[in-house]
Parts: C-alpha cells; sequence; structure tokens
C-alpha cells in the first residue's frame, strides 16, 4: 500500500511507533497476528469509552484466514464461515456493553452466537488505530493527497521521564536495555537520552549482595545520570528491562509524569494540499473519493481549499481545534445539527458519513498482516455494512 510502510518488532515508545518485528513464517497462531496488530496500534492508545481488543474466541489456535471489515454483522460472519476463515478484524468493536445474558435478541448477540458455534474470533482495533502514527486519520489524508501532515489534536500526561543511576562502564549496557524495551524516543530520533557523569555512595548492610564495595563500608562509584523519556503504558516494560540490565542488587530511579503533549499520537490530523482547490472543486473530489450519497457542508465561503483538518468516524468534537489550526476545511464523518451554527464563517465544514469517512481503514489491516504474517491468507469483506442508505 503505497505512503505505508511497516518496519518490523514494534511497540510506541515516547513519540512515535517503531516497528522491529521479523516477518513469521509458516502456520501462524491468531494470538501472532493479533500481536502484530497491537504493535502498529496498541490497546492503551484507545480512548476511555472504548472496548478495541479481543472480542470473542481462543486465539491460540493456527490462523485460516483473516477476514477484514469496518463493522461485524451476521452477514460478515457467514462470509468468514464461507472462506473458512477464524478470524475477522474490525475496526468498531462488535461489544461495547455488558451482557447479562446472551440470546440471539439482536444482531451482536446473534454474531456472538454464530462466531462461538463456529470458531471464530472477532478482534477489533478501533480508537487505538484511530490515535496511532500511520492510522486512520493518516489514511484519509494519504487518499486526498495531504502533505506535511500531523496530529490536530495530540495526547496529553501519557508520557514519563525515567533518571537512573548506573556504573560508569555499565552506562551504555542500561541505555540500549531501556531503548529496546520502549526508551527515548522523540519525533523522529530515537534513543535520545541526557547522560551524567557524577558519583555515587552507599553503605551495604547485613544481608546485602553489593556489586561493588564491601559490606558496613560507605563506598563511593563513579557514577552516570541517565535520563530518558517513555510512554507512561511501557512504564512496566521499561522497569523490567532496568532491573535486568543495571549491575546494582538495588537499583535507584525516579520516574516523573510529565505534561508534554505526545504529538504523534493523538485525534484527528491537519496537513496541506499540494496546490489549492475551491471550495466546489474539493468537495465533488471528495464526493467521488469516498463515494459519499451526500456531502453536507455548511456555506460556502469563497476561499480557497489548501490547509485541510479531518477526523475519520465521529469528529465533531474537534472542530474548534480545526479553526485554531487555520484549517480551510474540517472534514469527518458526523456533524450535529447545531455543530454547522457554530463556526459561521471561520471555516468550511463537511459532512461526509462515518463509514465513508473509514472505509479505507481495512487497508491499514491489510498492509499489516501482509508485511508481518505473510503466509496469512486475507481479505477485504465484500459486505457493504454501511446501516445508512441514500436516496
Amino acid at each position: 500500500m503505497r505512503g505505508f510502510k511497516i518496519r518490523a518488532f514494534s511497540f510506541i515508545i515516547s513519540v512515535k511507533i517503531i516497528i522491529f518485528a521479523p516477518n513469521f513464517r509458516g502456520q501462524m497462531k491468531i494470538k501472532e497476528i493479533i500481536a502484530a496488530l497491537e504493535r502498529f496500534a496498541p490497546l492503551p492508545l484507545q480512548d476511555g469509552f472504548d472496548n478495541a481488543g479481543l472480542q470473542i474466541g481462543l486465539t491460540e489456535a493456527e490462523a485460516t484466514g483473516a477476514l477484514l471489515c469496518l463493522d461485524v454483522t451476521e452477514a460478515v460472519v457467514d462470509e468468514a464461515i464461507t472462506l473458512g476463515y477464524n478470524l475477522i478484524i474490525s475496526h468498531h468493536p462488535l461489544i461495547f456493553k455488558g451482557y447479562k445474558s446472551i440470546t440471539g435478541r439482536d444482531y451482536i448477540e446473534r454474531c456472538i452466537l454464530k462466531a462461538i458455534r463456529n470458531d471464530i474470533v472477532i478482534y477489533s482495533a478501533h480508537t487505538n488505530l484511530d490515535n496511532a502514527p500511520g492510522g486512520v486519520n493518516y489514511k484519509i489524508a494519504e487518499k486526498i493527497g495531504l502533505k506535511n501532515v500531523r496530529i490536530l489534536e495530540p495526547k496529553e500526561e501519557c508520557l514519563l521521564k525515567l533518571v537512573t543511576f548506573v556504573p560508569t562502564e555499565h552506562a551504555e549496557i542500561v541505555r540500549k536495555a531501556l531503548f529496546d524495551a520502549g526508551c527515548g524516543c522523540i519525533g523522529n530520533y530515537d534513543s535520545c537520552s541526557y547522560n551524567l557523569q557524577g558519583e555515587g555512595t552507599f553503605r551495604a548492610m547485613e544481608g546485602a549482595n553489593p556489586f561493588c564495595g564491601e559490606l558496613g563500608e560507605l563506598h563511593t562509584e563513579a557514577e552516570v545520570r541517565v535520563e530518558t523519556i517513555l510512554p507512561a503504558f511501557r512504564k512496566g516494560a521499561v522497569v523490567r528491562a532496568l532491573m535486568n540490565a543495571h549491575p546494582y542488587e538495588e537499583p535507584a530511579f525516579d520516574l516523573y509524569p510529565l505534561k508534554n503533549t505526545w504529538n504523534q499520537v493523538g485525534s484527528g490530523v491537519v496537513g496541506e494540499l499540494e496546490e489549492p482547490e475551491t471550495e466546489l472543486e474539493f468537495l465533488k473530489r471528495i464526493k467521488k473519493l469516498f463515494e459519499v450519497g451526500c456531502v453536507k457542508h455548511t456555506r460556502l465561503t469563497g476561499r480557497l481549499i489548501q490547509k485541510v483538518a479531518l477526523c475519520g468516524g465521529s469528529g465533531a468534537f474537534l472542530a474548534s481545534r480545526a479553526v485554531g489550526s487555520g484549517a480551510d476545511i474540517f472534514i469527518t464523518g458526523e456533524v450535529k445539527y447545531h455543530d454547522y451554527f457554530n463556526y459561521e464563517n471561520q471555516i468550511l465544514m463537511a459532512e461526509i458519513g462515518h463509514y465513508e469517512s473509514e472505509q479505507y481503514t481495512k487497508e491499514i489491516f491489510y498492509s499489516i498482516i501482509r508485511d508481518l504474517c505473510p503466509d496469512v491468507e486475507v481479505q477485504m469483506t465484500r459486505v457493504n455494512t454501511n446501516p445508512i442508505k441514500y436516496l
């Protein structure tokens, strides 16, 4: 898929996703495919209301094939059964609420029952994929032809600073372990740290097994103060890596919450067109590109369109951000009636439909699986799951 490259075994680190994964060969278990998806879009990136992740099934089974969709419907489950696939990957979670009983009284319960009867696993990547670098909104921007794409509303208070103190001769080993565990990425830079030479003191008491120094004696050791950055959800993995790599029996370290925005992760994107277009030209192009039955929009302003803000799905909450970014137009999947009044003459607002705006999400799933799980049979559903019809 053009404009989208998977680079191998990944996890989120500080301010970007790096992928480090080897290609898998031979039969793959479903859990390995899910792991590949979660390296690209880690579950902790999902919004608080969401229920992304494993919906139904046991993941130890070998994958017979993966069917990709935006929504899970009975027709999609039937398609997977016909194809002989035991994995469905959707953008929208099938299950959003708790169930006290499952009797088949609505399509969700019928899908659950049918999937269980046919040993089909259902997995969803929703707002974690929306918020991930290279995720849903980046795909929309790619389709439109935007350049210089960046996050419209970056996540805040999701980063930590780690400070630790390491004997000078072991500093490089510890730094590498921290970087491998997810520390040290800022924007397009990795392996970022600050290092300050100094001295540490300690006295090993009875019962200790000191790396250096003698029991009962005050010891001074040349140490490096290492500072680096990490996403908060990587804290557990990073602390384990530190404890394993550090030579001391009791490594000293501090974790500080940061107020910094995480500029590579968040809601919506904004970018620029190569050449400006008139409002009508641009809206007609969007209508054709996304196969929209009806583009709803505010009154035309007469301005040229060059800077474009967008958010797939229900993105109207970002309208003020779009205005603040200086965008000429804000495109999203759903806008409430009164929202059309709120930004009169400030920005052109266009509503293209929830399904239409996110339909290309399947291509992201396809690229991840094709690149990291090349031996897995994969297809995009042929079912149009859009519940909204147009005359």
